[in-house]
Parts: C-alpha cells; structure tokens; sequence
C-alpha cells in the first residue's frame, strides 16, 4: 500500500471498501457516494496532486468475490512524479454517479462510453447518450449477463458485398 492510498483512507475512512486489490498496482475501493470529494482532493491536495484523469471505464463483478456488481474505474496521473492511482467505486443497485466531467473535461467521452456498453448512469452529465452503438440498441453489451452472441440484433444487420479489386 503506497503513502496515496494511506491519505486516502486517513482522509475518508467511512468511505473505503475492501475490494480486488493487487499488490502490482497502487488502487483503493471506495463507495460512489462521495466519489466527487474524493477525486476532488486527490486532484488539489498539496501531497496528492493526481491532476490528470488518464482513463475512466468499468468492470461488471458479476459472480466475481466483491463488494458489489458494477464498479467505475479512475485511473489517476501525477504528472511531476509519474506516478498512477487508481479508484474503484462500487456501485450499490442501479444508483447513479456523479459526473466528473466538471473537474476533467476528458471524462465526458468517457463517461458516455461506460454509459453506452454498461449502463452506468452519470448524474449531472452534460450529454448522456449513446457513443458507440446505435441510438436505438436495446441493452449494454459489457455486462456479463448479456448473451454472448447477442439478442439476435446481428440478424438485423444489411450485409454488404463488396467486389474484391485487384492490385
């Protein structure tokens, strides 16, 4: 556990969870609740200073040992020392998260995304709406229970011949 994760538990204890953590990465669990206080003082912090959002996404845990099903993952950048942090926040039911597109503008792309292939919904979010399937998709196709092959929308698609040209 590195000296952030410690300021990090010292600063929010009611926060932190006790989740998948690796001893190769430097990351925390926390509950969502509160994650806006949280990202805000590992971005401001004299000590911290995680001023840039390298990644934003999702996992579903699904059947996997966690504190909940759905967590956001924030990967955290300090750009003097290099150094990377990551956050969990565990999302408990269908509850939303806050947006974090007000502290990196970068997020909002992000966030649309992992709206898009998991459902998570963004409270406050400028633009919430599908980046990546179509606006009329039915379901988010990163969530481990969505059938592997689909709900037969592959069947719908036009398929398009094309003649080979040759070089």
């Amino acid at each position: 556990m590195s000296e952030f994760t410690e300021k990090i538990k010292l600063k929010f204890p009611d926060e932190i969870l006790e989740g998948p953590e690796f001893d190769s990465e430097d990351a925390v669990s926390v509950k969502s609740d509160k994650i806006l206080d949280i990202l805000d003082y590992c971005r401001t912090d004299a000590g911290m200073r995680f001023e840039f959002l390298t990644d934003l996404t999702a996992v579903d845990f699904l059947e996997l040992d966690s504190p909940e099903r759905l967590a956001v993952i924030y990967v955290l950048r300090n750009m003097a020392s290099m150094e990377t942090l990551i956050l969990r926040a565990f999302m408990f039911g269908d509850e939303e998260i806050d947006t974090v597109s007000e502290i990196w503008h970068s997020a909002e792309w992000l966030e649309r995304e992992v709206w898009d292939l998991f459902g998570i919904k963004f409270k406050g979010h400028p633009n919430l709406k599908r980046i990546l399937m179509p606006d009329d998709y039915e379901g988010h196709p990163l969530r481990k229970d969505y059938p592997l092959k689909g709900r037969g929308e592959r069947d719908s698609f036009k398929i398009i011949q094309r003649e080979r040209e040759r070089y």
